[in-house]
């Protein structure tokens, strides 16, 4: 398997995607129903984008979208596909660090693109950020987020950040959303993250994050606190938590409040953190570019690229 030698190899951000853009549809995690999947084309192409969607959308191999050869195989001709000018998932689930070990870096690093996703594919934004010095995007889905009828701010806010690049000094959006200061002060370090549990299930691996110097971001779905407990202490042991130097927590939905739980394992840390941003599983859900840097003020609640 072809692998870079350079672990972070400097990020090089996106150009602003232009208007007819073509946007390549792959599921690296679990597949969706077939009506859902009819709707992309036609949803993309109503907002000016050309759309391809890639065969394994349409397979259905239980919890996964077709089987490994088919999901990778996606993910390596989107990437390799020079017409296609950036990468969304059809949705999250389950998956995608089943294909960690058999992707062509060298191919993702010379064809770099926006690349889209959030939940499960959190193990493909750590991997692409660390190993292909590709920048990503956490952001809305289309099957999972977009295409609800509650989806249109997510997807407004993703292509208003297609559109405009990554231009430094504007700071991230976060709609209406006031994030809480945790810990204030300000921190600046590449953006990195994703969902918790993702996270936790790389640690061990040499695809396991690795947060020295950054900002992390921590989301997550349905687990009980003393659950989001474990999975802080694993963070905590592991030397995580103590390698960031700042803490943004986006949604911790669909599940008994943590926010203690939270608060027990980063204000002892004494860096600066916000909890609230409005990022992950939730509606309206933000976008936020992973492997650039950010400065983050945690008294205002902003997050700016810096």
């Amino acid at each position: 398997m072809p692998f870079p030698s350079s672990l972070h190899a400097r990020p090089t951000c996106f150009d602003p995607l232009p208007p007819g853009a073509a946007i390549g549809v792959i599921a690296p995690a679990g597949p969706a129903p077939i009506g859902d999947v009819e709707r992309i084309a036609p949803w993309l192409e109503a907002r000016g984008y050309r759309a391809r969607v890639f065969p394994g959308c349409r397979e259905n191999g239980g919890y996964l979208a077709g089987c490994d050869d088919v999901r990778l195989a996606d993910l390596h001709a989107a990437f390799a596909d020079d017409t296609i000018d950036a990468i969304v998932c059809m949705r999250g689930g389950y998956g995608s660090a089943r294909l960690l070990d058999r992707i062509d870096f060298d191919l993702v690093a010379s064809h770099a693109k926006p690349f889209v996703g959030y939940s499960d594919i959190t193990a493909l934004h750590i991997a692409f950020n660390q190993h292909a010095g590709l920048p990503t995007i956490h952001a809305p889905m289309l099957t999972s987020d977009m295409l609800k009828e509650n989806g249109a701010v997510s997807a407004e806010a993703l292509f208003a950040l297609l559109a405009g690049g990554l231009p430094r000094g504007a700071a991230l959006a976060r709609g209406d959303a006031v994030p809480r200061t945790l810990v204030g002060g300000t921190a600046a370090g590449r953006l990195a993250g994703g969902n918790l549990t993702v996270v936790c299930s790389l640690l061990g691996t040499r695809w396991a994050i690795d947060a020295h110097g950054a900002i992390l971001f921590l989301e997550e779905i349905g687990e009980a606190p003393y659950r989001v407990d474990r999975m802080l202490n694993q963070l905590r042991l592991a030397g995580v938590l103590e390698a960031a130097r700042g803490f943004v927590i986006g949604s911790f939905s669909d599940a008994e409040d943590a926010t203690a739980v939270i608060e027990e394992y980063l204000a002892p840390l004494g860096k600066p953190a916000i909890l609230g941003w409005p990022s992950g599983h939730c509606a309206p859900n933000y976008p936020l570019p992973f492997g650039v840097d950010v400065a983050l003020d945690a008294r205002e609640g902003m997050l700016v690229l810096a």
